[in-house]
């Protein structure tokens, strides 16, 4: 009854109720800032009681434990029949089909194997549109009516399962009411154990047919470009029945405290920093590259280590990178399905293992502006069936022209699909990386160093037309023969580079430390396929219809290649603001964002590049290109939301809160020294001024932004919508950012809510 008459007396007294609010609600903002702030510190303090997880070592060697939660060939031949692992390997080596009776005793065998290890549920792996990987457990177990029940897993669960294909990214290709998709088993990728589930890795396709994960196109590239690679590899030796495409890639990633980083609403739902002043000291010193590994993240590589040896992942490298809290993973190399399946499954186990050790991984390509971003390096060879790398320099005349033929072929793919390339490594979270002075630029180039560029160079201009005698001689033995054993010292490491030979592989520096290796290792197998079939053609026209020596007819061709891939050649500092220029003049592209990269993939020569190669159909690829934008523009939208947020509800209130001490400690200088308060209140007065005019910014800003996000939410093409996402929307995060920056600056520390740089690039 008193708090209604209270009310009553309020709302009847306009002025004492306009009064009420302005109280109430700067109660309620003090107390919102103090509760936040208090979170902050709260998370630094937990930080300090930290102390590195105990790992206990394995008494095994690692080279022990290698592989003991896979389904490998010794433990195929351990518990399948004959039968059952011919029909395997096979599939694995020539694509043959496995019938239904080897499926259900590979099945079967599967299943002993499992349990034996404990395994109680098993799922089909996947790796869908969505950048992850997806599962679906079933158990073993199965009633049988009678009151027991046995362990069931046979050759039809093994090989296919369904789940909702409308429920992942499709393009259109799947509706809501046309739900049915298929995942399938892929031999070539061994099972594995993690926990107690069996997970066998699988291709995913709609119910008509269409490919909708990133393994289906990858295979069909690998298998089109050993086809290709193989026939070329048959001109040196005719043993040769089979070319591997291999991959080696290297994992960037930040690790911050749990803690410290459940304090941030934007990393914790965008997993980067949106907004949050620079550190005093950042990478400036370089004391943090290749230094001593912090004591607590130590533990956690061991561990992650450890997981990865037992299932097959042979990681090998392990250091500091250059921004603070910045780390680096590196495997062997592997067959490019095996690699990419690895590293998938990598990033998955590297934020499990994280969460044990009080940490959180940032696989964000740039989770903090201001420090390097992260990369994902993917080095790319080709092998032969016979053990010879044909990306690496031989002892013999004979074998350094095999090496120049697949090299200067690489170089030609890239050359002429060089904006196909760009467009493989697009994305929202990679905008923010390349060409940012720490990563490649956006234009795509090829870096050989200068030792090689000077035999192309001399290569090139050896006489046009058919070689003489003296000629062959001179070009076996002088030429080619130049080349030494071993480039790896003659070959320098250019870092601004986006694709640079390394001794005996090309790579590719720019994909981005999140994303899924198998677009940038599918578009470059297709592409290097596609100018080796180019190439036989060449050079078999030239010996049948010209009647050249098989050696004439490779070095003719090879030469017109070099020629005409010339301007894809870059020895330079690809930061520098002189290539931007020097590449237009070349003709080269530069796109900065990922809607305009995109789009080259829609384009008619690439369609039909593609549909040559069997690797996808146009349904397939548009379905991509608007999975992509759709990818982007979300990306984009959910950064806008956060970042208004966190300005409205967290930098705004703190800013009030400590405007009003100030206003408060103004009006306490008035009534102690009168009319002369101005000369002691002169800097406060500023400062009041100065958060004013941010917080006007502020919110000025994120008004403009939602605006802007409403008229792009409405328009209905993907890559118009994805455009204004892009050229609308965007540019306001800066803006908002900047005052936003600057007031972290000005207001006390002790009230600032949101964790600082300092405190999560340098507490570990």
């Amino acid at each position: 009854m008193q708090i209604f008459k209270f009310c009553n007396f309020l709302t009847t007294n306009p002025l004492i109720f306009t009064t009420f609010v302005k109280i109430f609600k700067y109660l309620i903002i003090s107390k919102h800032v103090k509760v936040m702030a208090f979170i902050r510190f709260e998370a630094l303090k937990s930080t300090f009681d930290r102390k590195p997880v105990v790992i206990t070592e394995p008494t095994e060697r690692r080279s022990e434990l290698y592989a003991i939660n896979v389904f490998t060939h010794t433990t195929m031949n351990h518990f399948m029949t004959k039968d059952a692992y011919n029909a395997v390997m096979d599939a694995i080596d020539h694509g043959k089909k496995i019938d239904r009776k080897a499926a259900d005793q590979v099945a079967s065998a599967m299943k002993s194997w499992a349990i034996s290890k404990g395994v109680t549920h098993y799922t089909h792996w996947f790796q869908p549109l969505t950048g992850g990987t997806a599962e679906k457990h079933d158990a073993f177990f199965e009633p049988k009516g009678d009151g027991t029940a046995i362990d069931k897993f046979d050759g039809g669960q093994l090989a296919q399962q369904e789940p909702d294909a409308s429920s992942f990214p499709n393009g259109g290709i799947r509706n809501t009411f046309e739900a049915r998709g298929y995942t399938a088993w892929d031999p070539s990728s061994p099972a594995f154990i993690m926990g107690t589930t069996l997970c066998i890795p699988t291709v995913f396709v709609s119910y008509t047919g269409e490919a909708l994960d990133n393994k289906v196109p990858l295979l069909r590239a690998l298998h089109s470009i050993d086809d290709a690679a193989t026939e070329v590899a048959k001109y040196f030796d005719k043993n040769v029945s089979k070319v591997i495409s291999t991959l080696g890639w290297e994992q960037e990633y930040f690790l911050i405290d749990s803690s410290l980083a459940a304090s941030r609403p934007d990393l914790v739902m965008a997993g980067r920093v949106l907004l949050g002043h620079e550190a005093a000291k950042g990478q400036q010193l370089e004391d943090h590259y290749f230094g001593s590994i912090p004591e607590r993240v130590l533990s956690y590589m061991r561990d992650l280590e450890i997981e990865c040896i037992k299932l097959g992942v042979p990681v090998k490298t392990r250091h500091n990178e250059v921004a603070p809290n910045q780390f680096e993973l590196a495997p062997l190399f592997e067959e490019a399905n095996l690699a990419v399946d690895h590293n998938s499954l990598l990033m998955d186990l590297m934020r499990k293992v994280a969460s044990r050790h009080h940490f959180v991984v940032l696989l964000h390509e740039k989770p903090f502006a201001g420090v390097n971003g992260s990369g994902k390096h993917n080095n790319w060879s080709l092998a032969t069936d016979t053990g010879v790398n044909l990306l690496s320099p031989g002892k013999t005349p004979k074998s350094n022209l095999q090496f120049l033929t697949f090299f200067i072929n690489t170089i030609k793919a890239v050359h002429d699909y060089d904006d196909l390339l760009r467009a493989s490594i697009a994305s929202a979270n990679n905008d923010h990386r390349l060409g940012a002075n720490e990563a490649p630029p956006a234009i795509m180039s090829v870096f050989i160093g200068k030792h090689l560029s000077s035999v192309l160079d001399e290569l090139e201009h050896v006489t046009d037309g058919s070689l003489s005698p003296e000629e062959k001689t001179d070009l076996k033995l002088n030429i080619v023969g130049k080349i030494p054993e071993i480039l790896l010292d003659n070959t320098d490491r250019n870092r601004t580079s986006p694709f640079a030979f390394t001794g005996n592989k090309f790579e590719f520096r720019a994909v981005g430390s999140s994303a899924n290796c198998s677009k940038p290792m599918t578009v470059l197998n297709m592409i290097v396929s596609e100018q080796l079939r180019k190439f036989k053609k060449e050079v078999d026209s030239l010996i049948e219809d010209k009647g050249m020596k098989k050696d004439d007819a490779i070095f003719n061709v090879l030469r017109e290649l070099i020629k005409s891939s010339k301007r894809i050649r870059f020895e330079g500092d690809g930061y520098s603001q002189e290539w931007v220029v020097e590449a237009e003049k070349r003709g080269l592209s530069n796109f900065k964002t990922t809607p305009e990269a995109l789009k080259v993939q829609v384009s008619k020569p690439v369609l039909a590049l593609y549909e040559a190669h069997s690797i996808m159909n146009q349904v397939e690829v548009e379905a991509r290109y608007e999975i992509e934008l759709e990818e982007y523009i979300k990306k984009i939208q959910i950064e806008g939301r956060i970042l208004g947020d966190i300005a409205r509800n967290h930098v705004i209130p703190t800013a009030i809160a400590y405007q009003n001490t100030l206003i408060k400690n103004v009006q306490g200088l008035k009534d102690i020294f009168g009319k002369d308060y101005t000369k002691y209140a002169d800097e406060q007065m500023t400062l009041i001024k100065e958060i004013s005019g941010h917080m006007s910014s502020i919110i000025s800003n994120v008004e403009k932004m939602t605006e802007e996000r409403k008229k792009a939410n409405n328009i209905d093409h993907a890559d118009k919508k994805a455009t204004a996402y892009c050229n609308k929307v965007k540019p306001y995060f800066d803006k908002i950012r900047y005052a936003c920056d600057k007031l972290e600056l000005l207001v006390d520390d002790e009230l600032w809510p949101l964790t600082k740089y300092r405190e999560l690039l340098f507490t570990r």
